[in-house]
């Protein structure tokens, strides 16, 4: 690839979509590709807990783990432009989205289903997963939260692709949505 555009570096990406879609290792190289900061969400999320995701699950639940990983998620989004991976339900919550509406440029990565299932499969640190089938679970994720991830500013489609390859398709996808922006504005 090519130097990027420097416009690429003057926002935050979130990065949005299902667990196993690659938030955190596509993400990681397009940070080191636009030569951004790196943030996985989860990550500050359990350390600014001081315990996992999983525990956090355990013993408080779901709603309070969501209402951490807000807060945390406005907090960096305050930090200036980086790439940032969001929790799989992140953009789920109103306020999140409506936080990365106004401070990021919004990106969901999709891919097939029978793809994320094996990728996740291969993890037990997965709460939603827990003694459960990994496609089940991503099929009834999808038909919950594919409406909404649709609302990010832009959706792009991966594959079974070398890392390089879906930095490639989401750094195309940028450059085509800000080259949109500029000629509507």
């Amino acid at each position: 690839m090519t130097h990027p555009d420097p416009r690429l570096r003057q926002r935050t990406i979130a990065l949005v979509g299902l667990m196993g879609v690659g938030k955190s290792s596509v993400g990681r190289r397009l940070a080191a590709y636009l030569d951004l900061p790196f943030r996985d969400a989860d990550n500050e999320v359990e350390a600014a807990a001081g315990r996992s995701i999983a525990e956090i699950f355990e013993a408080f639940g779901e709603a309070d783990f969501r209402d951490g990983e807000r807060r945390v998620i406005a907090r960096l989004l305050e930090e200036g432009p980086m790439v940032l991976a969001t929790g799989g339900g992140a953009f789920m919550n109103d306020e999140t989205r409506r936080l990365i509406r106004d401070k990021a440029i919004s990106v969901w990565l999709k891919a097939d289903l029978d793809i994320l299932a094996r990728r996740v499969a291969r993890k037990e640190t997965r709460p939603l997963l827990r003694g459960k089938d990994p496609l089940d679970v991503l099929t009834d994720l999808a038909a919950i939260r594919y409406p909404v991830y649709a609302q990010a500013d832009l959706t792009v489609q991966l594959g079974e692709t070398p890392h390089h390859e879906s930095v490639a398709a989401v750094v195309a996808a940028l450059q085509a949505w800000l080259d949109g922006q500029g000629a509507a504005a």
